[in-house]
């Protein structure tokens, strides 16, 4: 993979150099459009931008200046390199300079993010605001100085939900003087870790309003399909959404990479992995800064040291210019590769998603996406890192055998056309929602004046907690009962409050958590079980210590568990006719019970070996959408014996695609394909969310059903492969194996549909 030395960016990844390239468009520059910065703008904070060589604001940051003097909370959605910051710390900050006593919560879903704030911060006001950041890693004299002395507190959600809510009489001048709340990277919570932050927001505004403050709420995120109602769902709030871009971009290119094909049987593709490798070293050796985003920390380690490989045989100089950078790495190390990069010494760095966010790290010239990253906003959140403000840069997505990936490639416009998907949450999901109320009462006994924070919805809330056991009421008041710290049993990525914590078993360290809908599935004895991209095995699993014991594992093998599920519709709430089916929404219970898993060689579905597993059942309610298919768009009477194969891969494909509506991952959704169910007595299709109680994402599929079922047929449709693959109606999470599965069946079906 040789070039000529200066070579443009834009001629070096062609389709007559690469076969791989299987289309490539340019996205064209746009101007900036700025403004004078404010009038009233803090003396000590136009000095530190003019310092920064800012002398004027983009539109979206006068724009957010200006809601903030109006009396509104906001959101603003820019893109990457936008600079969002500015945004929320020229106003916190002004308000901050000018009364002494006023305080902030910033709130990031990583550290990372919060250091890189507090440099950013520093720079603005030097030493006059007291800025701490308060997380797992900070020591307990430190955790008091910030208690005492901070002015703008940076944490995340699961502090403020553990440390600061519960024990908020030790933090009583803070929020006295609590004059803003910002939460950056807003998108990042949805679903059921978005639910459970909603949750902890309207507990902050309720302990906020009993020391007489009401901060203002700022939000910045990712562009999101729905960002007003995303954030007015995640405060409770009436917020104004900003969302007019006007800094500058320059010219893009994307490029689809597809790697080549290694079995055509099998239509399988050659590893992206290895095809990652050769194209990070290909723009290293042209001296192109570039970032390799890959979704698990292994991949990342691989990737880097094939890509090291590559360069000690081509440019040796070149192979101690790259680095990979992941979760796990100290804090120290993180900072040297981040300052690194920012300066120009390191061309080339292999990341998991921990660089997708705001951490500046300066001007790179490509980004590299190996692998679909979850949503189509994470997508653009990686290309932006490249070509900040009016530079050109690559965007690059390399495909695998997914069958998300390979829709992409075969219909690249579909994408770069496309919207981004919608944030789903439900802060009133009963299975998580009642132990918040809990842990509210815990803070403070709830009264009927406390739907303000939790909405209209709140006294039947409470008669479910009093039923449940959570609450007791006296009067109007609601007490928690018992003497327990209800917010320790709330994990917050989780429905439910059973979480079973996995322990490596040779060093006793704890390697993470999995909630009780997923571990069985997750965590059954022999499982495979991926964290953070480490792969473990897990040798034990204990029902009643809710607790998995793993150790590391090396072997290149994965496990798929089978399953034998059931459904029993509870309620209809919406029903529509889309062409020849009714459509429905309501609420189901799942019966599901892990009875064997398989082993299977990474890369291919060869199987290695069959065990069968003894566990008990589980059962969730939760919401689902189902259709049944009329006799009718069956065909010949021959054909019904190709029916459960047809729906079974109709099933798959749906769930397959639902990601791109919603953002979720294919294991947030569950589905049941049933050649006749019991209650409907016809042949029949439930999607559903996988998490009990639902947090809005098969109600996304209900209220998008035409588009989804279109896109589903063009991946079907387009596929190359004669019975099904991975790439269109293969699942790797199928409980039943993949079979059976009918392609040409499940084509006639999707077209009867569309």
């Amino acid at each position: 993979m040789k070039a000529q030395a200066q070579t443009p960016l834009f001629e070096l990844l062609t389709p007559g150099r690469f076969p791989q390239v299987a289309a490539q468009t340019v996205l064209p520059a746009r101007p900036g459009r700025a403004v004078p910065l404010p009038a009233g703008l803090h003396l000590r904070l136009v000095d530190a931008l003019a310092a920064q060589g800012i002398r004027q604001l983009w539109t979206h940051q006068a724009e957010c200046w200006a809601a903030v003097e109006r009396g509104e909370h906001f959101i603003v959605t820019t893109g990457t390199a936008s600079g969002k910051s500015l945004c929320f710390n020229l106003p916190v900050l002004d308000h901050l300079l000018r009364n002494p006593h006023a305080r902030a919560i910033y709130l990031y879903p990583t550290k990372a993010l919060a250091q890189d704030q507090l440099r950013r911060i520093r720079l603005l006001t030097g030493r006059q605001v007291e800025v701490a950041t308060y997380d797992g890693d900070t020591p307990s004299a430190a955790r008091t100085l910030a208690r005492q002395k901070a002015r703008v507190l940076l944490t995340n959600p699961d502090m403020l939900h553990l440390s600061l809510l519960p024990w908020h009489e030790r933090w009583d001048d803070f929020f006295l003087n609590l004059s803003y709340v910002v939460i950056d990277e807003a998108h990042t919570y949805r679903g059921v870790f978005g639910s459970n932050v909603a949750n902890v927001l309207r507990r902050l505004r309720r302990v906020a309003s009993f020391y007489g403050a009401e901060p203002r709420f700022i939000l910045a995120s990712a562009t999101i399909r729905n960002a007003a109602e995303h954030a007015c769902q995640l405060t409770g709030l009436e917020v104004t959404h900003i969302h007019g871009d006007g800094a500058p971009v320059g010219r893009r290119q994307i490029i689809f990479w597809q790697p080549p094909l290694v079995e055509e049987e099998l239509n399988l593709r050659r590893s992206t992995t290895s095809e990652a490798a050769e194209l990070l070293a290909e723009l290293v050796r042209h001296h192109v800064r570039s970032i390799c985003f890959t979704k698990s920390r292994r991949q990342a380690e691989v990737i880097y040291q094939q890509t090291s490989e590559l360069l000690e045989e081509s440019a040796p100089a070149l192979a101690k210019r790259i680095s990979p950078y992941r979760a796990g790495y100290t804090p120290e190390q993180r900072r040297t590769v981040e300052k690194s990069l920012f300066s120009g010494e390191l061309l080339g760095v292999v990341s998991t998603s921990a660089l997708e966010l705001g951490i500046d790290i300066g001007a790179l010239d490509a980004a590299i996406t190996v692998g679909y990253p979850g949503t189509v906003a994470s997508l653009w959140q990686q290309w932006g890192r490249a070509g900040r403000g009016k530079g050109e840069s690559l965007g690059i997505f390399v495909a695998g055998n997914d069958a998300l990936e390979q829709f992409f490639v075969r219909h690249p416009d579909l994408l770069l056309s496309r919207e981004v998907e919608a944030a789903t949450m439900d802060f009133a999901n009963p299975f998580l929602h009642l132990d918040h109320l809990a842990a509210a009462a815990y803070e403070a006994p709830l009264v009927r004046e406390d739907e303000e924070f939790f909405g209209p919805g709140l006294a039947e809330s409470l008669e479910q907690a009093v039923e449940k056991g959570l609450l007791r009421r006296r009067h109007d008041t609601w007490f928690l009962t018992g003497s327990g710290f209800p917010a320790a049993k709330i994990g917050l990525r989780s429905t439910r409050g059973e979480q079973y914590t996995i322990v490596e078993e040779d060093t006793g360290d704890i390697v993470g958590t999995e909630g009780a809908e997923t571990a069985f599935s997750a965590l059954h004895p022999g499982a495979v079980y991926l964290h953070m991209g480490d792969s473990y095995l897990v040798s034990r699993l204990d029902l009643e210590q809710h607790l998995a014991l793993v150790r590391p594992f090396w072997d290149s093998y994965h496990t798929i568990p089978r399953r034998d599920t059931e459904t029993r519709i509870l309620s209809e709430r919406l029903h529509t006719a889309h062409g020849p089916v009714t459509l429905h929404l309501g609420e189901i219970v799942v019966r599901s019970r892990v009875i064997a898993f398989e082993k299977r060689r990474n890369g291919r579905n060869e199987v290695l070996g069959t065990e069968e597993l003894d566990l008990p059942p589980q059962e969730f309610v939760t919401e689902s959408l189902w259709f049944t298919v009329p006799p009718e768009l069956l065909g010949a009477e021959a054909e019904l014996v190709r029916l459960p194969g047809a729906i079974h891969a109709v099933e798959h494909a749906l769930i397959a695609l639902l990601p791109l509506f919603a953002m979720c991952d294919r294991w947030d959704i569950g589905g049941l394909s049933s050649p006749v169910h019991i209650q409907t007595e016809r042949p029949t299709i439930f999607v559903y969310d996988a998490h009990a109680g639902g947090v809005g994402i098969s109600r996304q599929g209900f209220d998008r059903f035409a588009e989804w079922v279109r896109d589903a047929h063009r991946l079907v449709r387009d596929c190359t492969c004669e019975s099904g693959c991975p790439s269109c109606i293969q699942s790797p999470k199928c409980g039943n194996w993949n079979e059976p599965l009918d392609k040409e069946m499940a084509l006639h079906l999707l077209a009867a549909l569309v």
